[in-house]
């Protein structure tokens, strides 16, 4: 075999692997039981209506 067929096999093996590792990981991270955040942690901005204020110039 020539340089170039090792590379490529040996390239191709890396992605292989590098897939299946991928894979693995997304599995393991999707079977986590997830909870959603206490509301409590929320912060929401409170908007005051007259802080909204446009001035008309005629």
């Amino acid at each position: 075999m020539n340089r170039s067929k090792i590379v490529a096999i040996i390239t191709g093996a890396i992605s292989v692997l590098l897939a299946i590792a991928y894979l693995l990981l997304v599995q393991i991270l999707d079977y986590r039981d997830m909870k959603p955040a206490p509301i409590s942690q929320f912060e929401v901005p409170a908007i005051a209506a007259d802080s909204w204020h446009i001035d008309h110039i005629a």
